[in-house]
């Protein structure tokens, strides 16, 4: 695909340039992501069958969790706002 000369300078300068990554947005979907581990903990605390199932699912919601929040961390920074305490 062609693209003329002005419009591929403008394209490289687009792509070059950092775009502010949404910090809060992630850090609000990692508590969401808590918080349905920890609802999964429960229901494999009611029911037997599917219980070990059921935690190793929530224990890797919280791994993912806590993962988001590092990444946010070093990459982004921690907005003071959240509450990013890594359960």
């Amino acid at each position: 695909m062609y693209f003329p000369r002005r419009l591929r300078f403008i394209l490289l300068r687009l792509f070059k340039k950092a775009v502010p990554m949404p910090a809060n947005e992630i850090l609000q979907e990692a508590k969401k992501l808590h918080k349905l581990g920890d609802s999964l903990n429960v229901l494999a605390e009611q029911n037997a069958p599917v219980a070990e199932a059921l935690a190793i699912l929530s224990g890797n919601l919280h791994d993912t969790a806590n993962l988001l929040k590092v990444v946010v961390a070093m990459k982004m920074g921690v907005p003071a706002e959240l509450d990013t305490v890594i359960h």
